[in-house]
C-alpha cells in the first residue's frame, strides 16, 4: 500500500513539474487604444512561440512559475513586466508609442487595408503628429503652409483680396484635388471654399497625401490626389493643449484641444480663435492680408460598447468673416473714390458619425455618415449675394483580410445642393448633384516581396450618368533597400461652376452650365523606385525617385466674355501634366534633412499656341535641414526656389524666386515650448516686381497671384501641455 501511494506521487509531481500553460494577451496603442497585431514577446533573448485568436495573442507552452516578459512591436517603446504562470485572465498591454517612430512603419487609412506605408502598393505620404505639433505653432490657424511644403503640391493663392487659396497636386489645377476628412468629402463646389484655410492643425493626428489618381477608392474628384485629414481620437491618458500665438501681421491665435477616454466613454474637443488686423504690405493702398475673425468648434463623443466596437459622433462648426479691399474704407476713412472691398462670411456646421465593428479575424465592419450646410454671404460695394450648399454623404465597408491578400468592399452615397438664398440677381440657378457607387479592391501577395493591388468603382450620376473605375497597383521589394510601385488608374470629374479655380471669379458674372457639357475623365499612371537604409544609432537614410503623367479629357474651361460674363465648356482636345519628383531625407543622430526637386510640364493641348498651364512652375526646389538637443532646443531652416511661370494676362514668365524661414524651438521641462519662426526671411514678394492691380482705384483688376504678397512675418507662440503622458509602469 505505501509502494502504491508513494508511485501515484511520483507520477503527479512529474506531472506538474511538466505541466504547461497558455497565457492570452491583448496589446494596445497606449494614446489611442488601437489593437496592436504582430506583437513580438521574449524571455530573456528568446522569443516565445505565439499565435493569434481575433485580436488577442495566446503565448504558448509556459510553465508555472514567475516570468519576465518583454512585449515590443515596431514604433513603440517595449513594455516589460513579470507574469506569474498559470494566469486564468487575460492581459491587457499597453505600449507607448515612440516620439519619433520611423516614417516607413507608419499604418495609414487613406489605403483602407491598415497597411504599413513602406509596404503599401498605393502611394501615400503621410504629415504625423510631429509635424502636425510643429505646424501648430507657425501657422496655428490652418494648414495652407504645411501643404505647400510637401514636394510635387503647390498652394495657389486664388484672390488677393479674401487670401481663399487651394491644392494643387504634380501641376493640375486645385479643382482635381479632392480634400476629405476621415475619408468624408465635405470641401468641393460652393463649400470648397476656403477649405484648407479653416483647418487648424491642432485639431489633426495627421495628414495623408496620395498624389495621383485615387478615384476608385474615393470616387469622383480625386483626379489629381487626395488630401485625408485624419482627425484625433482620445487616449486612456488625460490629453490636453494650449497654444497662444502673435505674429508681425498682427496675428493672434488661441487654440485648445482635450481628451480622455476610458473602458467605455471617451471624448475630444477643439476650439481655436483666430483674429487678424488687415495689413497693406506694399503700401499700395489695398490689403494684401485680409482682416480676419474665426472660431471653429470640434467636438467628439466615443463610445465604447465593447472592445470591438466604436461609436463616434461628432460636430464641427466654423464661423468666420474676412473684410479686404481698399484700406481707407477698411478704417473707416472712405471718400466718393475709395469705396472697393469685398467681405466674406461663412458658416460651415458639419455633423458625423461613425461606427466600426471588429468581427473577428480581423475583419472589420465600417459605416460613415457625414452631413454639412455651408452658407456664404459676399458683399461687395457693388452686389450682396447669399447661397448654401447642403453636403451629405454615406457609406458601409467591409474589410477582410486572410494571410496571403485582403478584401475591401463598399457601397457609398454622396451628394449636394445648392441654394440661392435672397440675393441681388444673379445668372445662376439652384442646381444638385447626386451619386450612389460600389467599390471594391483586391491586396494579395503575388510572391514573397510582391503585392498586387486592384480595384474596380462603379458610379452613378443622376445627371451626368454611368463611370467605371478600374486602378491596378504593384508594390515590389527587390531587397531590404531597395523597392518599386507601379499604379495606373482613371478618373472622373462632374462640372460645377462653383467649384475652386486657381482664380476667384465675381460670383454674379457666373453663367449656369450648359446643357450639353460633359464630365471630365482621366487617365494617369504614377512609377517609382525607393532606396532605403539605417545605418548604427538612429542615423538612416529614405530617397524616393517618381515619375507621373495625368491626362484629362473634355477639360471644363472657364472663359471670360467680352461683357465680363464667365462661361464653362467642354475644350477639343485634353490637358496632360507629367514629369518627375525627386526627394532625399537623412536622419544623422540629432540632425533631420530633406531635399525635394520637382519637374512639371503642363499643358492645354486644346490651344494653338501659349499651351503652358499658366501660374504652374515647371522647376521647383525644397530643402529642410532640422537640428534638435533632445528635449532642450530645435533649430530648423527651410528653403523653397520656385522656378519661371507664366503669367495668366499676357503668358510672360514670372522671375524665379527664394522662399526661407527659421525655427528656433525651446523647451522648458515636458509641458512648455516656445517657438519663434520666421517665414520669408528674403521678404520675396510679387508686389516689388509688379503692381498687383490695374485699373482706377475705385474699380481694381487684380492680377494673378505667382508669389508670396504677405512678405516677411514673424511669429511668438507659447504651447502648454496640460498633463503629461505617463511612461509604462
Amino acid at each position: 500500500m505505501k509502494k502504491m501511494i508513494f508511485f501515484w506521487l511520483l507520477v503527479s509531481c512529474i506531472g506538474v513539474a511538466k505541466a504547461q500553460y497558455t497565457l492570452k494577451a491583448t496589446l494596445k496603442n497606449k494614446t489611442t487604444g488601437e489593437v496592436l497585431t504582430g506583437a513580438t514577446i521574449a524571455e530573456g533573448k528568446k522569443t516565445l512561440p505565439s499565435s493569434k485568436d481575433n485580436s488577442s495573442i495566446s503565448i504558448n507552452k509556459l510553465k508555472p512559475g514567475n516570468h519576465k516578459l518583454s512585449f515590443s512591436y515596431i514604433g513603440y517603446q517595449a513594455f516589460d513586466t513579470t507574469i506569474t504562470i498559470p494566469q486564468t485572465e487575460a492581459l491587457a498591454i499597453y505600449l507607448l508609442p515612440e516620439e519619433k517612430a520611423l516614417e516607413e512603419v507608419t499604418v495609414v487609412s487613406s489605403t483602407r487595408t491598415n497597411q504599413r506605408i513602406e509596404n503599401s502598393p498605393l502611394k501615400v505620404e503621410v504629415l504625423g503628429k510631429e509635424e502636425m505639433d510643429e505646424e501648430n505653432t507657425i501657422k496655428p490657424a490652418n494648414i495652407a503652409s504645411i501643404l505647400g511644403d510637401v514636394s510635387g503640391v503647390q498652394i495657389q493663392q486664388s484672390s488677393a483680396v479674401s487670401g481663399n487659396s487651394n491644392v494643387r497636386i504634380q501641376g493640375l489645377d486645385g479643382r482635381y484635388t479632392q480634400l476629405v476628412r476621415d475619408g468624408m468629402p465635405l470641401f468641393d463646389g460652393f463649400s470648397g471654399g476656403f477649405g484648407i484655410m479653416q483647418i487648424p492643425p491642432l485639431d489633426l493626428k495627421q495628414i495623408e497625401l496620395i498624389k495621383g489618381s485615387a478615384s476608385t477608392l474615393y470616387g469622383g474628384g480625386a483626379i489629381g490626389g487626395l488630401v485625408n485629414l485624419i482627425s484625433k481620437r482620445p487616449s486612456y491618458e488625460q490629453d490636453g493643449i494650449v497654444t497662444l500665438n502673435h505674429s508681425t501681421l498682427t496675428e493672434s491665435n488661441f487654440n485648445t484641444y482635450l481628451a480622455k477616454r476610458n473602458k467605455i466613454v471617451g471624448y475630444n474637443v477643439f476650439a481655436g480663435i483666430t483674429h487678424q488686423d488687415a495689413v497693406d504690405v506694399n503700401k499700395d493702398g489695398f490689403s494684401d492680408v485680409p482682416k480676419l475673425d474665426a472660431v471653429v468648434v470640434h467636438p467628439r463623443f466615443f463610445y465604447y460598447p465593447s472592445s470591438n466596437t466604436t461609436i463616434a459622433l461628432g460636430y464641427t462648426g466654423t464661423f468666420e468673416t474676412r473684410r479686404g479691399g481698399d484700406m481707407q474704407l477698411i478704417k473707416g476713412t472712405a471718400d466718393a473714390v475709395h469705396q472697393y472691398f469685398e467681405e466674406n462670411k461663412t458658416n460651415r456646421h458639419t455633423g458625423d458619425f461613425v461606427v466600426e465593428q471588429n468581427l473577428g479575424g480581423g475583419k472589420k465592419l465600417e459605416f460613415k455618415n457625414s452631413i454639412s450646410s455651408f452658407t456664404r454671404n459676399i458683399l461687395t460695394n457693388t452686389h450682396f449675394f447669399k447661397g448654401n450648399q447642403f453636403n451629405y454623404f454615406s457609406e458601409l465597408s467591409l474589410f477582410i483580410p486572410k494571410e496571403k491578400y485582403s478584401w475591401v468592399m463598399g457601397v457609398n452615397a454622396v451628394g449636394d445642393k445648392f441654394t440661392i438664398k435672397p440675393s441681388d440677381p444673379v445668372l445662376l440657378n439652384n442646381f444638385d448633384n447626386n451619386t450612389i457607387g460600389a467599390f471594391a479592391q483586391f491586396t494579395g501577395k503575388l510572391f514573397k516581396e510582391t503585392t498586387l493591388e486592384a480595384g474596380l468603382r462603379a458610379d452613378h450620376h443622376t445627371q451626368y450618368g454611368d463611370f467605371v473605375l478600374p486602378r491596378l497597383a504593384l508594390f515590389h521589394r527587390f531587397n531590404e533597400h531597395w523597392a518599386t510601385r507601379l499604379g495606373i488608374g482613371l478618373g472622373y470629374k462632374t462640372p460645377n461652376a462653383l467649384t475652386v479655380q486657381n482664380k476667384d471669379y465675381n460670383i454674379e458674372n457666373i453663367l449656369p452650365l450648359p446643357a450639353n457639357i460633359a464630365a471630365e475623365k482621366s487617365f494617369g499612371y504614377n512609377a517609382e523606385v525607393n532606396y532605403k537604409k539605417k545605418f548604427d544609432g538612429h542615423s538612416s537614410i529614405f530617397i524616393n525617385q517618381a515619375f507621373f503623367l495625368t491626362q484629362i479629357n473634355n477639360p471644363v474651361v472657364a472663359t471670360e466674355l467680352a461683357n465680363g460674363n464667365v462661361v464653362f465648356n467642354n475644350a477639343g482636345s485634353n490637358v496632360t501634366s507629367k514629369g518627375f519628383d525627386t526627394y532625399v531625407k537623412l536622419s544623422l543622430e540629432d540632425w533631420e534633412l530633406y531635399a525635394g526637386y520637382t519637374f512639371t510640364i503642363a499643358e492645354r493641348n486644346y490651344l494653338p499656341v501659349n499651351k503652358f498651364v499658366t501660374i504652374t512652375p515647371k522647376n521647383r526646389f525644397a530643402f529642410v535641414a532640422m537640428y534638435e538637443i533632445e528635449n532642450n532646443w530645435r533649430f530648423g531652416l527651410e528653403g523653397s526656389y520656385t522656378g519661371p511661370q507664366h503669367r495668366e494676362e499676357d503668358y510672360t514668365k514670372t522671375p524665379a524666386y527664394m522662399f526661407m524661414a527659421l525655427l528656433i524651438e525651446k523647451k522648458f521641462g515636458q509641458r512648455i515650448t516656445l517657438v519663434a519662426n520666421c517665414e520669408n526671411l528674403l521678404d520675396y514678394r510679387q508686389s516689388k516686381e509688379e503692381a498687383l492691380y490695374t485699373g482706377p482705384v475705385s474699380n481694381p483688376v487684380f492680377k494673378s497671384l505667382w508669389a508670396p504678397i504677405d512678405g516677411r512675418v514673424v511669429n511668438l507662440s507659447l504651447r502648454i501641455k496640460l498633463f503629461s503622458i505617463k511612461p509604462n509602469k
